[in-house]
């Protein structure tokens, strides 16, 4: 999935892709195993999502689960034409809370995509949901490209501006990868020796360090 040499990157791009928009750091990852589920897709789209998610798993070696003990899937992947096909997905509304007003905020920008983290006390990952309007625009990307850009940014707590300017994958050949330094990236945020939520700048030195140290 990834080249095997690992670019590194310096301690303000590191810190940039953890900073939000509001200038606030903030890093987590998952804490428990990623039990997934996936809606409106074809058989194999779906063997195409599980792909990716199993690479992005041995990357960051991270575990998968077949269910969640406490929310049965703690992963959810949408795939619709419409926003207004989500109110009539049962308990949705228990899930997401002001599910309404956030369909109507979406809607008014013509978004396609949207994500939503749910967090431990400790302030690991506990659950995501993924919401993807297959619009135009969505629909004429590949369906690995679509599934592993996908995966990448659910399994951490990016900042909302990271990809913005540049995806976490890029094209060699006629093969999409992931990026060496985000995959590197990836597999230091998941060293145990790490924590598995940071506010504090200086976790993207460490995050560095942990690259360094896998080179």
């Amino acid at each position: 999935m990834a080249e095997p040499a690992t670019p590194m990157m310096a301690a303000a791009e590191v810190e940039a892709l953890f900073t939000r928009g509001d200038g606030q750091f903030a890093f987590a990852r998952w804490g428990r195993p990623i039990a997934p589920v996936v809606f409106g897709v074809k058989d194999e789209t779906l063997a195409v999502v599980k792909g990716a998610l199993e690479a992005v798993m041995a990357l960051s070696g991270h575990k998968m689960a077949e269910t969640d003990p406490e929310l049965g899937s703690n992963m959810m992947l949408f795939f619709f034409r419409d926003w207004d096909e989500l109110p009539e997905v049962p308990g949705l509304d228990r899930l997401i809370l002001d599910l309404g007003p956030l369909l109507d905020r979406l809607k008014a920008v013509d978004a396609n995509q949207y994500r939503i983290f749910h967090f431990e006390p400790d302030g690991a990952i506990k659950a995501c949901f993924v919401f993807l309007r297959m619009d135009e625009n969505l629909s004429a990307v590949p369906a690995e490209t679509l599934a592993l850009s996908q995966i990448v940014q659910s399994v951490l707590l990016w900042s909302d501006t990271a990809f913005k300017d540049r995806s976490p994958l890029a094209v060699v050949g006629e093969r999409t990868i992931l990026r060496p330094e985000i995959a590197g990236l990836i597999r230091a945020a998941y060293d145990p020796v790490l924590p598995a939520q940071s506010t504090d700048v200086s976790h993207a030195l460490r995050l560095m360090a942990r690259v360094g140290l896998a080179q």
